[in-house]
């Protein structure tokens, strides 16, 4: 059976945590040998990179694993980091909303969740669910990595 993907191991400072995080994601492979592969995974700490987007990945001797270098295209999509700030709120309820609006979301642990954005949604619908919570101070959200489509979704409106 031949592979189709590959993990791929990524090193970066993660403000949240305040500290240099690794983390591990699948990525389809495009093109092993020129070290190309296309993010198949909701990061969630995250350098700037979303799903869909074709980055660069080689070989570390000292990692003994593929380490992502850059990124080569952006897919479109944009990645959304969420924080339960309010003691008990089930993350389920925002992850619910989100999902009728064709937003994807990993949850971490009870109040941290990682939404995929895709490029075919209109960001500002997004961003005014995020808002409603926010201001109720249930929430606190970040916006790691937004794409040029989604900015220029906010202007529109």
């Amino acid at each position: 059976m031949q592979e189709t993907h590959k993990k791929i191991l990524f090193k970066y400072y993660s403000d949240y945590l305040e500290d240099t995080v690794s983390e591990t994601m699948w990525a389809e492979i495009i093109d092993l040998d020129k070290g190309l592969f296309k993010l198949d995974n909701i990061p969630f700490f995250g350098p700037l990179i979303a799903t869909d987007d074709l980055f660069y990945a080689e070989f570390d001797e000292n990692e003994k694993h593929l380490v992502y270098r850059e990124t080569i295209e952006n897919s479109g999509n944009s990645i959304v980091q969420v924080i339960i700030l309010e003691k008990g709120f089930d993350k389920e309820i925002i992850r619910e909303k989100l999902r009728a609006i064709n937003c994807l979301s990993e949850g971490l642990n009870d109040n941290f969740i990682s939404v995929e954005v895709v490029r075919d949604v209109d960001y500002s619908i997004v961003r005014s669910v995020l808002n409603e919570y926010e201001s109720q101070e249930i929430i606190q959200y970040a916006e790691p990595c937004l794409s040029d489509k989604h900015r220029a979704d906010l202007l529109k409106n």
